[in-house]
């Protein structure tokens, strides 16, 4: 009989032990949120890459848009992953009218500079906004952190050239899930809107 109730104890025991490592691994989820708005009249090159696993498994989802000329381009994406659940979206309404860019002759090169990084190791996420070459710039740029969540709100008004970059990697063991980069050159109008967040511990250089 006390064998029986020893190996139903360390029966339970497993198994209480299975359960919480399965609670805790769902809790660190990996996901990002966006919605961004831009208006452009000049070059625009950028690019976006949303993932779930390594290698051929999961939910991916890759876009690239190149320059020059007028554009006016809305993005609404989310991702999301934990053990239980994987899903991607990404909804995109642009119009784009090309014609070769030239520089306006009042661009010149300068030592005006505004740059911006923001990193959450708690959340494995990075920002960095950095504005060169300027001839104007209007910028209000918010940032919220704590150890679940980022949440990024840049709302911009340049001439010159605009950096813009994103990720979002839960740690070593997983693959980025929200990759972008972006550089503007012209006028440009930016509005967007990105979160971030999970619990678990990344350091992550700013690019």
């Amino acid at each position: 009989m006390r064998w029986l109730l020893m190996a139903l104890l360390v029966f339970m025991v497993c198994l209480i032990t299975i359960t919480i490592g399965s609670i805790a691994k769902d809790t660190i989820a990996q996901n990002a949120t966006e919605h961004s708005r831009v208006f452009i009249i000049g070059y625009m090159d950028d690019s976006r890459i949303l993932q779930t696993h390594k290698g051929l498994g999961g939910q991916k989802i890759v876009t690239g848009t190149r320059g020059s000329g007028t554009a006016t381009r809305t993005i609404d994406s989310w991702i999301y992953a934990d053990s239980n659940m994987e899903e991607a979206s990404i909804t995109i309404s642009g119009t784009y009218d090309y014609h070769p860019y030239t520089p306006p002759a009042v661009f010149t090169q300068s030592d005006l500079r505004n740059a911006l990084c923001a990193k959450n190791y708690e959340v494995g996420s990075v920002f960095s906004e950095t504005y060169s070459n300027l001839k104007d710039l209007i910028k209000d740029t918010n940032i919220y952190q704590n150890d679940y969540t980022s949440i990024y709100d840049i709302d911009s008004e340049v001439q010159g050239t605009a950096r813009i970059g994103t990720r979002v990697q839960k740690n070593r063991d997983t693959v980025p899930s929200y990759s972008m980069s972006g550089t503007y050159v012209g006028y440009v109008d930016l509005r967007t809107e990105f979160q971030a967040g999970n619990m678990s511990i990344m350091s992550l250089p700013c690019p």
